[in-house]
C-alpha cells in the first residue's frame, strides 16, 4: 500500500508521494498506472518528495508516461505548499531540489487546503528562433506560436505533430499557442509527456511571458497569462539578453488524499 495527496495547480493534477530513500523504487509502468485516469488515481504528473542534503527537500517529477520529465512550475508550487501541510518544513519561505537545480518557493497566503505560491525559476540567457516562432527553455523545452484565434486551434493534432517533428526538436518539446482574448494574454499547451493537451503549463507561461518581454524591449515586468485552469502571473526583470529574477506565481490546492496497493 501507498500513500499520496492530489494536488492541482491552475488545473495541473499532481500525485504526491513522500519516498524514504530505502523504499521501494517507482517504476516506469507503477507509475503510468497511478497516473491514469480510468485505472488509477488520475493525473499529469507524480512527484516523490525525497531527501535532500543541499535543500528542504528533493523533487522528483515524473510525466504521466511514466517517464522522469523535466521541471514542471506548476507542481514545483504545489510541492511546496505539500511540504508545509505535512509539516516537512516550518517556514513559508522553502528551498528545494529539482532536475534543473535550487528553487525557492514562497507561500505568501494559505489555508488548510489553497494557497498562492511564488516559485523562483532560473535565469534564462537565450531564446532561440525555430521555423520562424520563439524555442525558450524555461526548466522545460517550449515552442511558441502566436495566433490571432487560439480558440480555433486543434491543440491536441497541431501540438502532436510539432512536439514530433524530430528534425526541429531531436529530443521533442512543448507546444504553446498563445493569442489575445479580452485584452489578456491567453495560452494553450501540448504537453510532451502527457502527449495532451493539459489545463496549465507553468513553465509554458513562464516562456509566454519572456517571449512577450523580449518583444517590449522592457528591463522588467510583471506578466498575467489566462491559461484553460486559472490565471498564473510571471514578474522578471532583464539585461541585455539576459532574464533573471523570474517568479511564477499562481494557485497550489490540495484536492484528497488516500492509498492504493500497486
Amino acid at each position: 500500500m501507498i500513500s499520496f495527496r492530489k494536488y492541482q495547480g491552475a488545473g495541473n493534477d499532481f500525485i504526491i508521494i513522500n519516498q524514504p530513500e530505502h523504499s521501494q523504487r517507482m517504476s516506469e509502468k507503477k507509475i503510468k498506472m497511478l497516473c491514469d485516469r480510468h485505472f488509477g488515481i488520475g493525473a499529469d504528473g507524480l512527484m516523490l518528495l525525497k531527501k535532500s542534503t543541499s535543500a528542504d527537500f528533493r523533487m522528483k517529477y515524473y510525466n504521466s508516461d511514466g517517464r522522469e520529465g523535466s521541471l514542471c512550475g506548476n507542481g514545483g508550487r504545489c510541492i511546496a505548499f505539500h511540504a508545509l501541510l505535512c509539516n516537512m518544513v516550518a517556514q513559508q519561505k522553502i528551498t528545494f531540489e529539482a532536475i534543473d537545480g535550487i528553487h525557492k518557493a514562497n507561500i505568501i497566503a494559505h489555508d488548510h487546503s489553497k494557497a498562492i505560491v511564488r516559485l523562483k525559476m532560473n535565469d534564462v540567457a537565450e531564446i532561440k528562433i525555430i521555423d520562424g516562432n520563439y524555442f525558450i527553455d524555461t526548466g522545460s523545452p517550449h515552442y511558441l506560436i502566436f495566433l490571432d484565434d487560439i480558440e480555433k486551434t486543434d491543440v491536441f493534432n497541431e501540438g502532436r505533430r510539432i512536439r514530433n517533428n524530430s528534425s526541429l526538436f531531436p529530443n521533442g518539446t512543448n507546444v504553446n499557442f498563445i493569442g489575445m482574448k479580452s485584452d489578456q494574454i491567453h495560452m494553450r499547451t501540448y504537453e510532451r509527456g502527457v502527449e495532451n493537451e493539459t489545463l496549465s503549463c507553468g513553465t509554458g507561461v513562464t516562456a509566454v511571458a519572456l517571449a512577450i518581454g523580449l518583444q517590449s524591449n522592457k528591463t522588467s515586468g510583471n506578466q498575467v497569462i489566462k491559461t484553460k485552469g486559472g490565471v498564473l502571473t510571471v514578474s522578471w526583470q532583464k539585461e541585455g539578453d539576459l532574464f533573471y529574477n523570474i517568479w511564477l506565481e499562481g494557485p497550489a490546492e490540495f484536492i484528497f488524499e488516500g492509498s492504493i496497493e500497486i
